[in-house]
C-alpha cells in the first residue's frame, strides 16, 4: 500500500485572510477524524493520569505521533507542526493558543467546550475553528495557565482574576459557583500602543475635542473617563497620559498593569491578590494610601471601584491636582452616582450632601466613552462639574456624540457637536497659557 501524504488526508487553508509561506500561520482541519482522534487521545490520556511514569512527556506524544499516522508520508516540517498542535494542548494555552496568537482578537470568551467566542474590531463572534474536548480539558487548561501565577482554581476556589505575562487579563469560573460549567475569559493586552492621531482616524473624537483634552491634561484638570465593559476607557487613559509633562513625578496604580508611559519619572504600582493562606491582600486603595506619602505630582488610578473612591477624592481635594481614572458607568450623570456610593461604601458618618460637595471640590470633567452598535468606539460625550444646585451635583456637556440612525451596512451615524458657550474649565486653561482653546466655543 502506497504512503498517503498529509494533503490526502488533511485540508490545509490560513487561519486568517493572507497568504504565507510560514507552516505555523496554518490551521489544519482534519477530514478523517485522525487529528482529533490524536488530540483526544493524549488529552484525555493526561487528564486521567493515563502516561507511563517512566516515559517523558515528548517521548510520549512523538509516540502516539507514530501510531495513528501510522501509513502518511510526512515531512519533517509537517511532522513539527502537527507536534506544535499537540504541544500546546499540552504545555501552551490549549486550543485557544492560536486565538491568542492572532492580534485581530481582542477578547476570548470560552463558555462551554464548543461554544467559544471571540471580539474582533469591537463585534462578537463565535469562532468555529477551536473548542475543547469536555468541561474537564477546560479546568486542566485554566489550572495550568494559572499555576506558574501563583494561582489556583479548583473545588474549594472556584473563581480565580489574574494577569497573563503578557500583560492579558484572565478571568475564571467554575461549578459550583457556574452552574453551566467552566466559564474561561481572557481580555488580551494590546501590544500595540494607540495614540491620539490614531483615535483620530477612527473616528472616536474630533481634532477639537483633542486640543480641549490635551490641554485639560496639561493644565492639571481633575478628568474621570467613564464608560462600560470593552468601551475603551484604559486606551483612552493611556493615551490621555501622554500628555503629562517629562518634569512631573507620575504614580500609575492598577489591578493589572495595562499603562504603558513614555515620562521618565512614572512609578507603577500593581494590587496583590491573596495567598493560598488567604493573606497577604495589597488593594488599590492600600496603593492609593501609600501612593500620597511618595510626592506624586500625578497620581493615575486605572479604575476607582470600592472604598477607594474616598482615598481618590481626598488626594484631588488636598493638592493633588490633574489626577486622572477610570470607572464603569453608563452615563456622566450614572458616573457622579456611582462615586457617591463607592465613598458612601466607606460607612463613614458623612451626610449624603457633604459627599456631594466633597465630588464637586475634586472633579474637573467627565470623559464618556461608549461601545456604539457597530462595535466602533466613540466619545459620546465630555461635560464639566459647574458647581451644586438643590443639593444636586450639577453637570454641564461641552461636548457630544448624536447618534441619528444606522446605515444600510448597520453602522452608526452621528455627529459631533460642540456648545458655543465659555466652559468653567476655560479659566484655568488660559492660566495655563491655553488661551487659544476658547476659540473653539465662539
Amino acid at each position: 500500500m502506497a504512503k498517503k501524504s498529509l494533503t490526502e488526508a488533511f485540508e490545509v487553508k490560513p487561519r486568517n485572510n493572507y497568504s504565507s509561506n510560514n507552516v505555523n500561520d496554518y490551521e489544519i482541519f482534519n477530514d478523517k477524524g485522525l487529528l482529533d482522534e490524536l488530540r483526544v487521545k493524549i488529552v484525555q490520556n493526561l487528564i486521567e493520569e493515563n502516561i507511563p511514569n517512566d516515559e517523558l512527556l515528548d517521548d510520549y506524544i512523538n509516540n502516539e505521533i507514530n501510531k495513528t499516522l501510522t501509513g502518511y508520508d510526512l515531512s519533517t516540517l509537517e511532522r513539527g507542526h502537527i507536534f506544535n498542535l499537540i504541544q500546546n494542548e499540552i504545555m501552551g494555552y490549549g486550543p485557544i493558543t492560536p486565538l491568542l496568537e492572532d492580534n485581530a482578537i481582542t477578547e476570548i470568551m470560552v463558555n462551554a467546550p464548543n461554544e467559544i467566542y471571540v471580539e474582533i474590531d469591537g463585534k462578537i463572534s463565535k469562532d468555529e475553528t477551536v473548542s475543547f474536548i469536555n468541561d474537564k480539558h477546560i479546568i486542566r487548561t485554566i489550572q495550568r495557565i494559572v499555576q506558574p501565577l501563583g494561582r489556583t482554581i479548583d473545588a474549594a476556589n472556584p473563581m480565580v482574576d489574574a494577569r497573563l505575562r503578557d500583560g492579558s487579563r484572565l478571568n475564571a469560573i467554575i461549578p459550583p459557583l457556574s452552574l453551566k460549567g467552566p466559564v474561561l475569559t481572557i481580555r488580551k493586552f494590546n501590544k500595540k500602543l494607540e495614540s491620539i492621531e490614531e483615535l483620530l482616524r477612527k473616528g472616536t473624537l474630533t481634532v477639537n475635542m483633542a486640543r480641549f483634552l490635551e490641554a485639560s491634561v496639561m493644565s492639571k484638570l481633575n478628568i474621570i473617563i467613564s464608560g462600560g465593559t470593552g468601551s475603551g476607557k484604559t486606551t483612552l487613559l493611556n493615551i490621555l497620559s501622554g500628555f503629562l509633562g517629562e518634569d512631573e513625578r507620575i504614580i500609575t496604580i492598577e489591578d493589572a498593569a495595562e499603562l504603558r508611559l513614555h515620562q521618565r519619572h512614572v512609578i507603577s504600582l500593581e494590587t496583590r491578590l491573596t495567598n493560598y493562606e488567604g493573606e497577604g491582600e495589597v488593594t488599590i486603595r492600600d496603593l492609593v494610601r501609600n501612593s500620597l506619602r511618595m510626592r506624586p505630582d500625578r497620581i493615575i488610578v486605572g479604575e476607582v471601584r470600592g472604598k477607594e473612591a474616598f482615598d481618590m477624592m481626598q488626594a484631588m481635594n488636598t493638592g493633588h491636582e490633574g489626577s486622572l481614572t477610570t470607572l464603569h458607568a453608563n452615563n456622566p450623570v450614572d458616573s457622579l452616582n456611582r462615586l457617591e456610593t463607592m465613598i458612601l461604601m466607606n460607612e463613614m458618618e458623612i451626610p449624603v450632601s457633604a459627599v456631594r460637595g466633597y465630588i464637586e471640590n475634586a472633579i474637573d470633567l467627565i470623559v464618556q466613552i461608549d461601545r456604539l452598535s457597530d462595535g466602533k468606539r466613540k466619545i459620546t460625550s465630555i461635560s464639566e462639574v459647574v458647581g451644586m444646585k438643590d443639593g444636586n451635583i450639577n453637570l454641564r456637556e461641552i461636548f457630544s456624540f448624536k447618534q441619528t440612525g444606522l446605515s444600510e451596512d448597520n453602522s452608526v451615524m452621528g455627529e459631533f457637536g460642540v456648545y458655543k458657550r465659555k466652559p468653567l474649565v476655560m479659566n484655568k486653561l488660559e492660566r495655563n497659557g491655553f488661551g487659544d482653546i476658547i476659540n473653539i466655543f465662539k
